[in-house]
């Protein structure tokens, strides 16, 4: 089969890669970085003496296409986290503590068991769930959900954010309603929470290297493609920092790039322009183990606490609001929450904070419409990247999952 070009090496781009080497194509990657990886690595911190993940994710057991993708590149055994769903939590505000833990079955039954469900939430406040999983049109997480009450405070609000990074108030319902369905609404099977046991490049990243190298797979880091020569309806040559590489006949071509990136390349392409931001505050300190491996906070800065061996740290997500903080400020009112959470001793221990102002499109109803599907009018260039319309929000899950339909669309007659 043919050689197929994948701009850019992040997750979108290696699993196109990756699909693309399983349907028996040629790939090779160009990254305009040094590594690959996009937002989903782990790098060496000088300052800190140690190995950080550029951000915190939590996967969940109903993200099929991300443990395939695992699966596919020896990686699987690499993910860790409790052998049923549980989700911890602590209202900052008055200091109780509960777990959200759904039995494995379809039938909620769990909603039943106070020892179970959110402490103060009404039976009926679960209806909730039921309206969303339905819900259509441009409405808001927050008026579908009601926006009030111990369930939306305590357990909807914080998934919402930590899903579509993006308030509730503007964040569209129908892309939270797309994760419900696929976990939640599955039963608590589909919703046992995974972190990757070591770090995100040894979980998502390298493993998928070293399978594609093995395969003849090729990476070319630090070559950035700052141009496409089109010809007769077709890309004819990426015109990377390193000269020309030539697309020959019956070669085709992945853009996975992110999307302020790909309309320079793609002039006239249509793609989302508004961002949130997600900060990650990283502590170098020691906490006991927590049977979940992370514990979400109600009413902080610090809204999700992960713990590893020497490492713990914090996300806030749809973090516009205060990203312009200084560091310093970030890390205190973070290491304030996290300490009263795990129990930790003053003073703050060494810290990283890490910015990500355009962590993911806004998925706001107005951004959702901007996103362009895998095709494009070039008869050998398709999409990829978790900001085209893959009916999910920008996850791990869709970016895999962008890479597939790439993929897909390559190997189908269409294009051979």
């Amino acid at each position: 089969m043919p050689l197929i070009h994948i701009i850019g090496a992040g997750l979108a781009g290696l699993a196109a890669a990756v699909a693309l080497t399983r349907a028996g194509h040629r790939v090779t990657l160009y990254e305009s970085g040094p590594a690959a990886g996009g937002r989903c690595r782990s790098y060496f911190d000088r300052d800190l003496g140690c190995r950080l993940d550029n951000g915190n994710h939590l996967l969940l057991s109903g993200n099929r296409a991300t443990l395939d993708y695992l699966a596919t590149t020896d990686a699987a055994a690499t993910l860790t986290g409790p052998a049923r769903p549980i989700f911890p939590f602590m209202d900052l505000a008055t200091g109780e503590r509960w777990t959200v833990a759904p039995n494995l079955g379809r039938i909620p039954w769990w909603v039943l068991s106070p020892s179970r469900r959110v402490p103060g939430a009404r039976l009926r406040d679960y209806a909730a769930l039921a309206r969303l999983r339905f819900t259509r049109g441009d409405a808001s997480v927050a008026t579908v959900l009601d926006g009030a009450g111990a369930l939306y405070r305590r357990l909807l609000q914080p998934l919402a954010v930590a899903a579509l990074n993006t308030p509730p108030d503007t964040a569209l319902a129908r892309l939270l309603a797309a994760v419900v369905n696929e976990t939640l609404a599955q039963g608590g099977a589909a919703c046992r929470p995974l972190v990757p046991a070591v770090g995100l490049s040894e979980s998502f990243i390298d493993p998928a290297l070293a399978w594609l190298s093995a395969r003849g797979g090729t990476l070319h880091t630090g070559r950035r493609v700052a141009a496409l020569a089109i010809d007769g309806g077709a890309v004819r040559d990426l015109l990377t920092t390193d000269g020309p590489a030539p697309v020959g006949p019956g070669e085709a071509v992945v853009m996975a790039v992110p999307p302020w990136v790909a309309p320079t390349l793609l002039p006239g392409l249509v793609a989302p322009d508004a961002h949130e931001t997600i900060i990650n505050v990283h502590f170098r300190t020691q906490a006991a183990p927590i049977p979940a491996g992370f514990i979400g906070l109600v009413g902080g800065m610090a809204e999700w606490v992960f713990v590893k061996d020497g490492i713990v740290a914090t996300t806030t997500s749809a973090a516009n609001r205060v990203v312009d903080q200084p560091a310093e400020a970030l890390a205190a009112t973070s290491w304030a929450d996290t300490a009263r959470a795990l129990a930790l001793p003053d003073p703050m221990p060494p810290w990283r904070v890490v910015k990500e102002k355009r962590a993911t499109f806004a998925a706001t109803a107005a951004q959702e419409r901007r996103r362009p599907g895998p095709r494009t009018a070039l008869s050998n260039l398709v999409l990829a990247g978790d900001w085209t319309a893959t009916g999910l929000p920008a996850t791990i899950e869709g970016a895999i999952r962008s890479g597939n339909t790439a993929a897909a669309l390559l190997s189908g007659p269409r294009m051979r």
